[in-house]
């Protein structure tokens, strides 16, 4: 894909990852709708990168395919779009509420389904979809049990809808980067985050997502022997 012109929807924009991934559009030359719950963040962001803003929640996938709608309608069309939109909860499995791992369903599953589904209605052939997942889709981890199937079952959607979409040459890109340092561990909605080793510049993430786009790559992910994150 050429970014140059190109019109995406950055689902989750007022986040460290969302945020910086629209400001990494604008500037190669792509023009962004922005799409958020917090809504002075997302006025701000609007404001700083001349985007149209969109309010949406996650958890609710009817919002989350009128959010796609809307961007479309105030674009003039679509051509890509990056879901950054994530929630986490910790502690042992047996510990866990059931409407605790119905939100972690909701928000990392569910919605982003629902903004994939409504966008692959309207991009052209040859547009993009980027999904932010997560490392636990590769390596389930202990104390992050549900976390760990919600973005397994994301993964595992992305794979499919890649398949469906060969032949009209949709890039699918799945993003599956180790723990970041954006502050998003420290909002679960259950549980202490467990101590972890620094992680992952967030603008060297956000640049690989970039820079995979016009190479129609299919994953960005963590090799965990060489400790580092790879593009095919």
């Amino acid at each position: 894909m050429d970014l140059a012109d190109a019109r995406f929807l950055v689902a989750g924009a007022t986040g460290a990852v969302g945020s910086r991934t629209a400001r990494g559009l604008v500037e190669r030359g792509a023009r962004v709708a922005v799409a958020g719950r917090d809504g002075d963040r997302l006025a701000a962001l609007a404001a700083e990168l001349d985007a149209p803003a969109v309010a949406f929640g996650a958890r609710d996938p009817g919002s989350c395919r009128q959010a796609v709608r809307d961007a479309a309608e105030r674009l003039g069309g679509l051509d890509g779009l990056v879901v950054a939109v994530g929630a986490a909860a910790f502690g042992p499995a047996q510990e866990l509420d059931d409407d605790v791992a119905r939100a972690l369903f909701e928000v990392n599953v569910l919605g982003p389904m629902a903004l994939v589904g409504e966008t692959l209605r309207h991009v052209p052939e040859g547009g993009a979809v980027v999904v932010l997942s997560a490392v636990v889709a590769d390596f389930p981890t202990a104390d992050m049990a549900a976390y760990s199937a919600a973005k397994a079952a994301l993964s595992a959607y992305l794979a499919a809808t890649r398949r469906e979409r060969r032949r009209s040459r949709t890039q699918v890109l799945d993003v599956r980067p180790p723990h970041m340092e954006t502050g998003f561990s420290e909002r679960p909605l259950a549980g202490t985050p467990p101590t972890v080793p620094p992680g992952v510049d967030v603008d060297e993430l956000v640049a690989r997502v970039l820079d995979a786009l016009p190479d129609a790559k299919r994953e960005i992910a963590w090799d965990l022997s060489a400790r580092e994150l790879v593009t095919r």
